[in-house]
């Protein structure tokens, strides 16, 4: 660290990304990609010409994209803001509206912490309970920023729509930001109640279930006015945030509803599969909603279980938290993928 970093961020800790193995000799079940290829439409209108375009700076309204994000969830366009990736939306969340303070669970999506952290915002961490549930009663009536992933972005476990418009409606002075990175994999979103909520923000990706983790586009769907404030966010730090290419091949999958259909109910099928085996040895295996479980072995700690596992070929994730270090967080990859990893996990478990 050089003499010339803020002394405010001294003791910032960075968010640590899941392992991108630069050669493809691993089968990657570590951070949540989807296993199967965007819709053919998401590249359609790449052609040469529109490479030509490049040289001109992508559209700051991101129009298209509104609109098209805008149908697809029935709401106004007015009320949709693109952005790269939705740590972006996340991030612009916290910069506006995190003067008050936020609250979020202690196991959760990492970056909440770090977002805190990096914009000065107050925080609590608040317990989920023994079997890994949000505890409602804490998140109402609370005067600050609430943030919540639904499902839970470690745990997959999902928190019902009645219970987050009981979070909301309690909450009429403080914002409600709700993290849909899987809600496709199961459960209800939240989008409706943004039409009759003014302090719900609902932020959602193309990474996990449209497939285009590595276009990075996210948005965030709000009333109008909140659309506003983050758009004033956004106009202070990139107004181009999104490029060219992202917002075509976006637009091309999210129209692509056949596609998107076929795609997850693949995964969900995979994903009751790989439960059923994971029980089958023994596993305790939490109820989840997203394209992933959280699995603890019966014979082999967290760690050493990641360990194995890659020695063996398969990345899975482990995390150091204290409440979740016994388990490994396994993505649903392919049937094929699946069948390797029960028979490197059979393996795993014989050999002690």
């Amino acid at each position: 660290m050089s003499g010339f970093f803020s002394e405010r961020l001294n003791g910032l800790c960075p968010y640590v990304p899941g392992e991108q193995p630069k050669r493809g000799e691993y089968i990657k079940l570590n951070t949540n990609e989807n296993p199967y290829y965007p819709s053919r439409y998401a590249a359609d209108g790449i052609d040469g010409v529109f490479l030509r375009g490049l040289r001109l700076y992508s559209d700051p309204d991101c129009e298209e994209l509104r609109g098209a994000i805008a149908e697809y969830y029935g709401v106004p366009s007015r009320c949709v803001m693109p952005t790269n990736g939705s740590d972006e939306a996340l991030a612009f969340c916290f910069a506006a509206f995190g003067d008050r303070g936020a609250v979020f669970p202690d196991v959760t999506y990492g970056f909440y912490k770090v977002f805190a952290e990096l914009f000065g915002v107050p925080y609590t961490e608040l317990p989920l309970r023994a079997d890994f549930t949000v505890d409602m009663d804490g998140y109402l009536n609370v005067g600050r920023a609430v943030v919540l992933a639904n499902p839970n972005a470690q745990t997959g476990i999902y928190l019902s729509l009645d219970d987050i418009e009981r979070i909301v409606a309690s909450n009429a002075d403080n914002v409600v930001i709700i993290d849909e990175a899987y809600i496709d994999f199961g459960g209800q979103s939240a989008v409706g109640l943004t039409r009759k909520y003014n302090n719900l923000v609902v932020v959602q990706t193309f990474s996990k279930s449209r497939s285009l983790a590595g276009a990075r586009v996210g948005f965030a769907i709000a009333d109008e006015e909140l659309i506003a404030d983050l758009q004033r966010i956004r106009f202070s730090f990139n107004p181009y945030n999104v490029n060219r290419v992202s917002a075509a091949v976006a637009v091309g999958a999210i129209r692509d509803r056949r596609y998107f259909a076929e795609c997850i109910d693949k995964i969900k099928s995979t994903r009751a599969r790989l439960v059923g085996e994971l029980g089958r040895l023994g596993y305790a295996v939490l109820p989840s909603l997203a394209n992933f479980v959280l699995a603890k072995s019966p014979k082999i700690n967290g760690k050493k279980l990641y360990e194995t596992l890659k020695a063996s070929g398969i990345l899975v994730r482990h995390f150091s938290d204290a409440r979740i270090n016994g388990f490994v967080r396994i993505t649903v990859g392919t049937d094929e993928q699946t069948d390797a990893l029960i028979k490197a996990l059979e393996i795993a478990e014989n050999t002690l």
